[in-house]
């Protein structure tokens, strides 16, 4: 923290500006060293929330243009001061004005460490921390809902809602166990059991967003399975909104799995195309149809799809059975020709079915309908806060399981004292969630998950 640090802080590439970030005791100066204003004033002159046009300059040489952007401490980012350099984007020129900021003592900055830096002073907590780097990598609408909630402390304020309430009835515990002389109201033990049930139903609650808040940040592996020519490759190319996948009328032309990212509505997903499913003497394909059915087993969702105009084979329907017990839908292709398939079938056997053509209709709400379903992101609203990674998963679960225990431990007649100890073990165990009580080791965690210049 004594350190003054910097860091470019846009992608490397070329690009219409390029900003390098400069945080600590001696940004302003370090950034004197090299700007020169137009104006005349020196940055350690500005005033917070100013900007300033000049160049940059280094062992006289001059390097480019340049706007100087001064926050002073304790109104930045990360609660110290910072200057921020905006100059002409490219890969030369940001790490040429870089390597001047670092000749004039500064020390390259670490993933993630003008965050981190912002924790330490106060300015966030660990959860609002830790959806900064969720909203740089969100990859659709959902998502980055999700964390800019979260970084307005949408999930804090309702971790704090159970915190408030646990430590109340601690409190009460506590008093009314240590001060006996003060006449504090005994126990009533119905209201400390209804105070930790309705905590451990919002921490129940809670625990549910994780797995739709994963499937919105990390999107689903799904397999697209079926037999030749039922329009695997067609789904594909529609969902990728690309040809992707050949398509022919000849069996067999996938053999290999194929792999795509898309995005279907809020829910990402990550497509494989695999060969169709059939018994096959060709060497090649056989070994594309083994894969086919490996990544069945292992698929986060799977797209079955059939073909409307003709009956059900034999594949068909080994490969219904085995969506019986899976995430999956039933897709029934090629709806604009004359239906012959035995859909009610298909129907008693898996709960999500839907009718398309792939190859002439390209809405997929329907589709998008199902997914979300399956993958619980229908009923989830981001602005009441979610969990967002495993760590935070962990802190909740640790916290309804201590008060779990207190419930127990009412029922088996256990001692207040006993019951106050656990409850206070779930306070604890929220505020390692929040980052209010939290080892070394966690926070330097977090962080190094954090790309550089953040």
């Amino acid at each position: 923290m004594e350190n003054t640090i910097a860091a470019i802080s846009t992608p490397n590439g070329i690009g219409g500006m390029g900003v390098i970030r400069i945080s600590g005791e001696g940004a302003l100066k370090t950034a004197e060293n090299i700007f020169v204003s137009v104006s005349g004033k020196k940055i350690t002159e500005m005033k917070g929330y100013t900007a300033s046009f000049g160049k940059i300059i280094d062992n006289g040489e001059i390097i480019d243009e340049a706007v100087a952007l001064v926050f002073r401490a304790p109104h930045s980012y990360t609660g110290e001061d910072v200057v921020e350099l905006s100059c002409h984007g490219g890969m030369y020129v940001t790490r040429r004005v870089l390597r001047a900021v670092l000749s004039h003592g500064a020390k390259p900055a670490q993933g993630g460490e003008f965050t981190k830096r912002a924790f330490l002073n106060g300015k966030m907590g660990l959860t609002e921390a830790e959806s900064v780097m969720d909203i740089i990598s969100a990859s659709g609408s959902q998502s980055a809902r999700a964390a800019m909630y979260t970084m307005e402390g949408s999930l804090r304020k309702r971790i704090d809602t159970v915190r408030s309430d646990l430590l109340e009835l601690a409190a009460h515990l506590a008093a009314w166990a240590d001060y006996p002389e003060e006449e504090i109201p005994e126990i009533d033990e119905d209201q400390l059991r209804n105070g930790l049930e309705k905590c451990r139903k919002e921490l129940t609650k809670l625990l549910s967003t994780y797995d739709a808040g994963k499937v919105m940040r990390e999107g689903v592996d799904t397999v697209i399975a079926g037999r030749p020519n039922v329009g695997k490759s067609t789904l594909m190319n529609l969902l990728a909104g690309c040809e992707r996948s050949i398509v022919t009328d000849i069996p067999g032309t996938t053999r290999d799995i194929i792999e795509e990212t898309v995005m279907l509505g809020n829910v990402p997903l990550r497509l494989s195309d695999t060969a169709g499913l059939r018994n096959t003497d060709d060497i090649v394909e056989s070994i594309g149809v083994q894969k086919a059915k490996e990544r069945l087993l292992s698929a986060g969702l799977i797209f079955a799809v059939f073909d409307s105009s003709s009956d059900l084979t034999g594949e068909d329907r080994e490969l219904i059975d085995l969506l019986e017990d899976a995430p999956a839908i039933a897709i029934i292709n090629k709806t604009d020709l004359d239906a012959k398939i035995d859909s009610e079938y298909i129907k008693a056997k898996v709960k999500h079915v839907i009718f398309i053509s792939a190859k002439n209709d390209k809405d997929t709400s329907e589709l998008e309908k199902a997914v979300e379903e399956i993958a619980g992101t229908s009923q989830l609203d981001p602005a009441q806060g979610i969990l967002a990674n495993e760590r935070q998963y962990n802190d909740a679960q640790s916290a309804l399981e201590s008060i779990q225990e207190a419930l127990s431990a009412l029922d088996i007649g256990m001692t207040f004292d006993a019951v106050t100890i656990v409850i206070e073990d779930a306070v604890n165990s929220l505020l390692e969630l929040t980052g209010e009580r939290v080892t070394d080791a966690v926070v330097d965690q977090v962080f190094s998950h954090f790309c550089v210049g953040k």
